[in-house]
Order: structure tokens, then sequence, then C-alpha cells
């Protein structure tokens, strides 16, 4: 029997107002395996209330850091008790392989949490500014406060990993938060949100709104009463989004798309950039922002790279997400299973060389999973749709160059700057191509590593603003001058002069004492 979840709204589950639910769907079966309540735009209204209330009454805000940083260790602390049931219920929902779930999801969010009680607890909320005579002697300091409600929308790819990139930041600086799950995901946002609810975060401090974008995260976004929205998707949603914050003028954080570009130098230990290159795209079926879809190898090497790619490719276990030995597991949806094979025939249209999968895959026992081959093309334009276009799927774009100078050039020649990675034996060339990429984060002889320690953000349409590290607990706090005037004298503020007209020499003196005049 399916699963029955539910909203949650200022510490309680909830029915949507309008009774209404829909099913989340097993990638690995094409079953469906939970009934979720389905928020509307009512529902939105009564999640933004109940944070906006608690945000203003202070029952978070009003905390020390060290006494919310103490909560949101608990959360960590929650999240490891109860990880065996959410990496389950995560491998069903998402789809993704229980050895990836249990590593990068459930165990990362809890990092995340612990991370943030760190920040939380350790960066100042004031810092003084440097003391001035001119034009008048005075205290300056920079405070950092809250911004209020914030909104979170995340994704279907790592979706607790994801809640809690955002939760635990907006905490951490004293906000309250609604958060959005995909449809496609929603289950663990909702245990997470219990969890904190547990570990002692008050009521309407986190509240969850499983449902769809139009319905239950657009009401979030355009809300006055939000102060800030963080979303993660694609780069077309998220310019949707940006422009519907516009009319609130509200603090917009944007993670998107990416097409990374993954560079093997001629230089590289093949046995440690193709193993590299191989996790860089096939990981979690390539549904990763951050994927390395587009490899580029040096000429000189580019025959024997690819012969190892396919070797390996093909002996990539597809699977159920929940047997441990499934290398790869489904992808998360029919459509998305849909659009992996559109761009398939688009590479093939486009005259790249298919070189191995390219083709759905069926699962005994599990054939109505939405599984696909690994798939490779070879010698393809850089120019081309599938060197230029967001798959998000398990779709290598293998590119060949010729010298350090152009394998730039191609990589750079996105618009996207998210990620990406350089294969090489000599550190020092390595890094001289890495600071010319014009992407967030760039990995040396390594790939997909993100750490709450170290902030993850993209450039050009890979995104506005950093999550992840200090930058990202920063992301969720205002500044605030305070100017305080210590000479306390009227004679010595002559800049009053150049608008308040000078007194007469004859004129009666001002009342002292704060008495009224002619009282």
């Amino acid at each position: 029997m399916p699963a029955d979840y539910q909203l949650f709204i200022d510490g309680q589950l909830a029915d949507a107002a309008a009774g209404e639910t829909f099913e989340t769907i097993d990638p690995s079966t094409g079953q469906p395996h939970a009934t979720v309540a389905r928020a509307r735009a009512a529902d939105a209204e009564r999640a933004v209330a109940a944070a906006r209330a608690a945000f203003a009454d202070g029952r978070w805000s009003g905390l020390k850091p060290e006494q919310r940083a103490a909560v949101l260790n608990a959360v960590a602390g929650k999240l490891r008790e109860h990880g065996d049931r959410l990496v389950d219920l995560e491998v069903r929902d998402s789809g993704g392989t229980i050895r990836k779930t249990r590593a990068a999801d459930v165990n990362g969010a809890a990092f995340t949490f612990r991370t943030y009680a760190e920040f939380g607890g350790r960066i100042p909320t004031e810092r003084p500014l440097p003391f001035t005579v001119a034009p008048g002697p005075s205290h300056n300091y920079v405070r950092r406060e809250p911004f209020g409600v914030c909104a979170g929308i995340v994704p279907w790819n790592f979706p607790i990993q994801n809640a809690a990139w955002k939760v635990a930041p907006a905490l951490a600086a004293g906000n309250t938060i609604v958060l959005k799950p995909a449809e496609q995901t929603p289950c663990t946002a909702v245990e997470l949100a219990k969890l904190c609810a547990e570990a002692g975060v008050p009521d309407g401090v986190v509240n969850v709104l499983p449902g769809f974008g139009p319905e239950a995260g657009e009401p979030l976004v355009t809300s006055p009463q939000v102060d800030k929205v963080a979303f993660t998707g694609s780069t077309e949603v998220g310019r949707h989004v940006q422009a519907l914050a516009a009319g609130t003028v509200k603090k917009v954080l944007l993670e998107l798309g990416g097409k990374s570009a993954n560079i093997i130098l001629e230089d590289a230990d093949l046995d440690l950039a193709v193993d590299g290159a191989i996790y860089a795209i096939f990981f979690h079926q390539g549904q990763v922002c951050t994927a390395g879809s587009r490899l580029l190898v040096a000429r000189p090497i580019y025959d024997e790279v690819v012969a190892r790619l396919v070797e390996i490719a093909e002996r990539i276990q597809v699977g159920p997400a929940a047997d441990k030995a499934s290398d790869m597991g489904p992808l998360v949806s029919a459509e998305q299973l849909e659009r992996v094979g559109r761009y398939v025939r688009i590479g093939q249209e486009e005259g790249a060389k298919l070189v191995t999968g390219g083709h759905r895959v069926t699962v005994d026992g599990y054939e109505g999973g939405y599984y696909y081959a690994p798939t490779i093309f070879t010698d393809v334009d850089p120019g081309a749709r599938i060197a230029q276009e967001e798959i998000f799927g398990p779709v290598l774009a293998v590119i060949p160059y010729d010298g350090d100078e152009q394998a730039v050039a191609i990589a750079n020649d996105s618009d996207y700057g998210l990620a990406g990675a350089v294969w090489s034996r000599d550190p020092a060339r390595a890094v001289k191509v890495a600071e010319e990429l014009r992407t967030g984060t760039v990995w040396i002889n390594d790939y997909h590593l993100l750490n709450p320690k170290y902030p993850f953000g993209g450039y050009k349409q890979s995104g506005v603003g950093r999550e992840l590290g200090e930058e990202g607990y920063l992301e969720y706090t205002q500044v605030k001058h305070v100017h305080v005037d210590i000479s306390q004298q009227r004679a010595r503020h002559r800049w009053f002069d150049v608008t308040v007209p000078r007194r007469r020499p004859d004129a009666p003196p001002a009342p002292s004492g704060g008495a009224t005049p002619g009282a």
C-alpha cells in the first residue's frame, strides 16, 4: 500500500486546503509508492503566515546564535538516527542507487546541518568598521541580520540534500523558511521537517509544501510576505523565478543548469582520469547539474581514452535503485526518459558517432522502470546541441582538442559555467588551465566533490549567488550599517548648514529639556 504524506505547516501535519492529493512514482518500478497532499495558493498563504509569525515574535531569530547552533546539531543527529529509513524512502522516491543515496544524500544532509551549526556559532553578527573623524567623529559597525521569511524551492535529483542546503543556512542565520520540494520527490522533505520539530525547531520556523510549481511554488515567489527566494533547478525555470520575484524586488539565489567541461590533458594519469570521467557523467544517471557531460580529450590520447571509456561503460550494471549491485539506477520519470532518448536522436541526426548505449534498458522483474544505458558520443562538434544543451541524463559528448588554449576556448564556449575539471600529472599546468575556466567550481584530478564548508554556484546562466560555505551562510543575511555620532554637539555638525538656515544672533534659544514650545 502506498504511504500517505501531508503538508507540514506551523509545526503540524495537515491536509491541503482543497483536499487534493497526487501520487509520487518509484522510478525503479514505474508504480506509485506514496500519496501526497497537493498544496495550492491557499496552503502557501497559510505556510507563509506561519513563517512570518514565527519570525516576528523572535521565537527563533531572538535566540542566541549558539542556541540555534545546538538545535541544528540536534537535527543532524536525528538525520543520522533515522538514516536507514530515510535512505529507503529516498531510493524509492528519487531512483538514486542505495550506494549513492546513503553517502551523498542522507549523510550529506547531516553534514550540512553540522556545518551550518558551526558557521552560525562562529561567524560574528557584528563587525566594527574603521574609526573616522571626517566629516565628524563617529563609531560605525556592520550588523548581519536575517532576511525574515525565506522560500526554498528544490529539485528532484538530490531531494533531502538539496533541502538541507536551503534549510540549514536559513535557520543558522535566524530566518524562517517555507520549503517547496519537487513534485517527483516530496517525501523526505516532509520527514526532514518532522525531524526538525523533534530536534527543537519551534513551530512555524520550517514549513513544507509538496505540490507543483505553478500551484505551490509561484505563490511563494510572488508573495510580498516572503523576503528571499532560493531556487535550484533548470536555467529556464530559474529565469521565470527571477522574473516573478522582480515584482516584489526580493532577494533571489539561483543555482541553475550546467554543461560542464571535463578536460583530460595529454599528460594525465589515464587510470585516474578515465575512471573520473565515467564517474563525472554517469553518477546518478547523469542527473546532476555539475555532470561532466562534455569530455575534452587531447588528440594524442583521444583514441585510447575513447576505447577505455567504452569498455568501462559497457560494464556498468543498470538496475533497481535498492539493489546494492546497481552502478546506475533508473531515470527519475517517464518524462526524463523521453528527454534523454530525444537528445540521443538529436546527436545522431547532428552527425556525432554513437559508440555505446543510446537505448532504453529493460530489467527483469522491473519492466516498468525508467532505465537507460550509459551512452557515449564521440567526434562531437563543440557547437552541437548535445554539446551545448543540458540533457540531464547518462549521455557523454567526447570532443578532441589540440593544445591547452583550444581546450579552454571550447570549455568557455557555453552559456553555462557551473563546474568542470582538469586532469594532469602537472599540478601547475592544471591550475593554470583551471584558473582560465569561466566556471564556479573546478576540480583538479577529481570530480563531483561538494563540501558544505566550501562555496558552490555558477557563472553566466548557471546561477546567481552562492550556496554552501561561509558565502552560503552570508547569502541568508542582510547587511545593516550603524553610524553612532560621538560628539553630540550641534556645532560639530557643520554639514547640517548646507540645508538648515543659520540661526539669527538675536533669536531666542531653542527649548531645552524636551519642553514643548508654548507649554
